[in-house]
């Protein structure tokens, strides 16, 4: 499952929470005047993964989660606010499509998203990480949470 990186994941949850809403015609959950809550939760999400993914190519160390090793621990901008900027950009941006879209199938995505980056990927990521830069990982760890 790590190999499968989780804005695939995302995608294909949509997928199937869009076919869900299309095969069973769910009335929106959700009243019309909250749509631009889900259009701002779309901008914020994409702002802080896209935010995050910048980072990594600026400090030029690997993006892909399954890479050997990361050639740098980026601690610095959104980094110094949560461990894991671009999983909890695709998060927000998931349950702003759900807000947006207001199908009931549509708030399982945020939901599954969380579970697969928080019980898969980054439990694998730490690890590496770990591994690879010891007391300084357990350190950053110490002072700059998970999420948020």
């Amino acid at each position: 499952m790590v190999k499968m990186p989780p804005p695939i994941w995302m995608f294909l949850f949509l997928a199937l929470a869009g076919a869900a809403s299309a095969i069973y015609p769910w009335k929106s959950i959700v009243d019309p005047t909250v749509v631009p809550l889900g259009i701002a939760l779309v901008v914020l999400g994409f702002a802080i993964a896209f935010w995050g993914r910048l980072l990594f190519l600026v400090e030029k160390t690997e993006v892909i989660p399954t890479s050997e090793k990361n050639s740098k621990l980026v601690t610095r901008g959104a980094f110094s606010i949560t461990r894991n900027p671009m999983y909890l950009g695709l998060v927000i941006l998931s349950l702003g499509i759900a807000f947006w879209v207001g199908s009931l199938p549509m708030f399982v995505v945020p939901v599954l998203v969380f579970i697969v980056c928080n019980q898969i990927h980054i439990p694998f990521e730490e690890a590496k990480m770990r591994r690879q830069y010891g007391d300084a990982f357990d350190a950053y760890t110490g002072k700059v949470r998970r999420w948020i």
